[in-house]
């Protein structure tokens, strides 16, 4: 019986060891991301882009249809061949605004890829400099965990690495 009572002992010794030894933080991972000026930037540039790139997509619609009204009234006067040569026409046109909005759907896709990616380097270098000051073995997002009590809020501290972050990013043109 005293066996049993010292291995209890121990494991939980060993138990109650090993959790003061983690130390475990979380964040609010869209109180960082909504902080960033950076990404308020990336977020109205893209914006801006996507409205462009819409606005062309309408303009050559227009063409489009305009230029089918315009066949549907003449083609009664017009011969097979030059009928054929019309529909052939908006027919690429139309194959050419389908290319162009796949165009403007890819480069939107890269460039927002290109900025989240920025961003969250920056965030993840930022929670890096915080856990590594406060010496945290785990930082996780609170948006992404089932449950959890205990550990200790650090997205304030890290809200802070960030702004540094961002005027260090801002200084260099990056």
């Amino acid at each position: 019986m005293k066996k049993i009572l010292f291995a209890l002992a121990l494991t939980v010794c060993a138990i109650a060891t090993t959790q003061a030894q983690s130390k475990i933080g979380h964040v609010r991972s869209q109180a960082l991301l909504d902080t960033m000026p950076s990404r308020k930037a990336a977020i109205k540039e893209i914006k801006e882009i996507e409205n462009a790139g819409l606005k062309e997509l309408k303009e050559a619609d227009s063409v489009i249809q305009i230029t089918y009204m315009e066949y549907q009234k003449k083609m009664n006067t017009m011969s097979e061949t030059v009928k054929q040569y019309e529909e052939n026409r908006i027919r690429r046109m139309q194959q050419n605004l389908e290319e162009r909005q796949q165009q403007i759907d890819q480069q939107l896709q890269m460039m927002t890829q290109e900025m989240n990616n920025v961003i969250l380097d920056r965030v993840k270098k930022a929670v890096n400099i915080v856990a590594t000051a406060k010496k945290f073995n785990y930082i996780i997002d609170e948006s992404t965990t089932l449950y959890s009590v205990g550990g200790v809020d650090v997205t304030n501290e890290v809200i802070v690495e960030l702004m540094k972050l961002e005027a260090e990013a801002k200084k260099t043109g990056k």
